[in-house]
């Protein structure tokens, strides 16, 4: 109902630790603000255990004893919970005050000292809490989404090797300009978005478009900052200063698109004001009109503090709260974490939905999909498989992990390799048991095998099909040749697996929404038509540098579509922050991409994404029944206060009752059937 924590307060990231371009390639870090160290859930967090410690004794009957002693334990108890909690609420009221707004912040604050004025200190204590608790959560995630950004900026390295005319210096990345020529060398991480002049290198690419192999780089190559160079040293030119780097936009976009209030947000903002105003006026004219008439003072306070209590929101706050939070209870105990109340409240606002490919719809990870023996090599595909597995052993390159993990899951021998040598973008040679063994993607393979590679290609090609192998599993392949002695003796087709959820998850949405889902991916067009042509997607756009993902939808978000994105890198985070909802895979996902989505698939379920729009909706439902039946109380007992005399026990039971009432109907969600259904 309240907004305390604005993402205007996101700070700018501070400077990652000082690290060398040529120290040990850095991954994403993870830097996580914990709950305590907020001090909006430190007096949360006090004000909670002061009204649970007050509750606990009021429940045990203490108050009616006599006892002086615990009687005063009860009363301190109580108004640690209006201070703790009451704190931040009443300084955002002041400072409200003092632009000339007013807004339920003060309003609470009143509303609570009102109730403790009339002996009702329990109601009060438990309004502050509430919106103690809501403030301290919503301050959490705005330090999430600064952490998350700031671990992004870390996979830039903050110094670069610049090469002079007659010399190599360390300087650091910031300095860098526009022309300035780099030495990238294995296992570095490029310092600058630039264009290779020099060298053959494979480049690790997916957290900037996603794509799930290395991808060869030549003369005349663009590469981008913060990715990482496998094998081969590239001589790099600058293209594009460091501040404006693929990398750093993307950290910009995160926090701008934080940033951005919701139409709902501004909607509920106006409400407050236009609700705490009324509210205010009519409790002093509650207040003010019976003693103009000559009202005692005692009995116009009475009835101006029952107003107050009965037109108080706290029935409003528990018709929308349980109903989402049960949802999201339900969420979580079926694999699919929302991080917040309003961001299951979106969920349900869903209308077309966007999918990242690889790692959300694709298992984001190459494997061995066919073994194809040449005819007259004299091997069979475990043989074949033996071979490459043996020579590609000493690699680290993701292909050869693939064909390595692909032979030991047949339970083979990998024999010993010596001589071994790799050659960036073409592949690997070895000597395996006295011959002479190469692995390498089938359109570079000619070279490795000195003349021989191209018989091996058409083998590829005839193993693969012209764009590689087709069915429901394996779906974006790259064919690799294995070569003994300089002749060709097989092909193996490593894939991308398509998720075997994928077709059905994709159909359940396009029910849900009445329209296909739209492909929005890094990759090349072809192997997003693949993906497309298996889950039954027809808008497909591919090629897509992360600015593009967040600017498509930008775009349907202003054709008036509540997008729903999916997706799993650091890549996808600007398209995640950009939507109006977005949902992360949690298994693969990078921090960045986990911290900023509104929600995260523990086990990378894609059919959970239909189920918790379909939870969502269903609490939205709900939360509309509560809040007719919290409007309809609040009404009959204001009207009974002004029209009559409605006697305190009567309007706090009238206004407690309302308020369980609607509590209740929201745990109905916590049933599994809700889920279900």
């Amino acid at each position: 109902m309240v907004c305390r924590v604005s993402p205007s307060t996101l700070a700018s990231p501070s400077p990652a630790p000082s690290s060398t371009a040529a120290g040990p390639a850095r991954t994403e870090v993870r830097r996580r603000t914990r709950f305590l160290a907020l001090p909006e859930a430190r007096w949360a967090a006090v004000a909670t255990a002061a009204f649970l410690a007050g509750l606990a004794l009021d429940l045990a009957g203490v108050p009616s004893t006599g006892h002086r002693a615990l009687d005063a334990l009860d009363t301190v108890l109580y108004a640690v919970a209006y201070a703790a909690g009451g704190r931040q609420p009443a300084l955002d009221g002041l400072r409200a005050l003092r632009e000339r707004t007013l807004d339920v912040d003060l309003l609470m604050i009143v509303a609570a000292l009102g109730a403790a004025a009339i002996g009702q200190v329990l109601d009060g204590a438990l309004l502050i809490v509430v919106f103690a608790t809501s403030g301290a959560l919503e301050a959490l995630a705005t330090a999430r989404t600064e952490d998350s950004v700031r671990g992004l900026l870390d996979l830039a390295p903050d110094t670069a090797t610049r090469l002079t005319a007659d010399a190599e210096e360390t300087v650091p990345a910031a300095r860098l300009r526009v022309g300035d020529l780099l030495l990238v060398r294995p296992g570095e991480r490029v310092g600058a978005d630039g264009r290779v002049v020099d060298g053959v290198g494979e480049i690790d690419q997916a957290t900037v478009t996603g794509e799930p192999l290395p991808v060869v780089k030549r003369p005349g190559d663009d590469v981008y900052a913060g990715t990482l160079n496998g094998t081969g040293a590239l001589r790099v030119r600058v293209t594009r200063d460091p501040a404006d780097s693929v990398i750093a936009r993307i950290a910009a976009l995160v926090e701008e698109a934080a940033r951005t209030k919701a139409p709902t947000q501004l909607f509920v903002e106006r409400v407050e004001q236009r609700y705490a105003v009324g509210v205010v006026a009519a409790t002093l004219a509650v207040l003010g009109v019976p003693l103009a008439f000559g009202a005692d003072l005692t009995d116009a306070l009475l009835r101006a503090m029952t107003f107050m209590i009965v037109a108080s929101p706290c029935a409003v706050v528990l018709a929308t709260m349980p109903p989402l939070l049960s949802a999201v209870a339900t969420a979580g105990r079926h694999g699919v974490l929302v991080k917040s109340a309003a961001a299951l409240e979106r969920l349900g606002e869903t209308d077309t939905v966007a999918l990242d490919k690889t790692g959300t719809l694709t298992e984001g990870a190459p494997e061995v999909g066919a073994v194809t023996p040449h005819p007259g090599s004299g091997l069979g595909p475990d043989a074949l498989l033996a071979l490459a597995a043996a020579a590609e052993h000493p690699s680290e390159h993701p292909l050869a992990r693939a064909i390595v993990a692909a032979a030991r899951a047949r339970g083979l021998r990998i024999a010993p390799a010596r001589d071994f040598a790799a050659s960036p973008g073409t592949g690997v040679t070895a000597v395996v048991e006295g011959r002479v063994v190469t692995v390498g993607r089938a359109e570079g393979a000619a070279g490795v095998g000195g003349g021989a590679g191209a018989d091996g290609v058409e083998e590829a090609r005839a193993a693969t099909g012209p764009t590689g192998p087709t069915g429901p599993t394996g779906l974006t392949g790259t064919p690799v040749l294995v070569t003994r002695d300089g002749v060709p003796v097989g092909v193996l087709t490593l894939t991308d697996r398509l998720r075997p959820a994928a077709p059905a998850a994709t159909a359940a949405l396009t029910r849900l929404t009445g329209a296909a889902p739209v492909l929005l991916t890094g990759d090349h067009a072809r192997a997003a038509a693949r993906v497309a042509d298996a889950t039954g997607i027809t808008d497909v756009r591919a090629d897509l540098l992360p600015a593009d993902k967040a600017d498509a939808v930008r775009e349907l978000g202003r054709a008036g579509r509540r997008v729903l994105f999916v997706g799993d890198g650091v890549n996808d985070a600007p398209a995640l922050a950009a939507a109006h909802v977005g949902v992360a895979m949690g298994r693969a996902g990078s921090d960045l991409a986990l911290e900023t989505a509104d929600a995260v698939l523990v086990r990378d379920d894609l059919t959970a994404v239909s189920a918790v729009v379909r939870l969502s909706r269903r609490a939205r439902r709900m939360v509309r029944q509560n809040l007719v039946i919290a409007g309809v109380c609040i009404a009959v007992l204001v009207g009974w206060d002004l029209a009559g005399h409605l006697p305190l026990p009567l309007g706090v039971a009238g206004h407690e009752g309302s308020t369980v009432l609607v509590g209740l109907n929201g745990l109905r969600l916590l049933r599994d059937r809700a889920w279900r259904e």
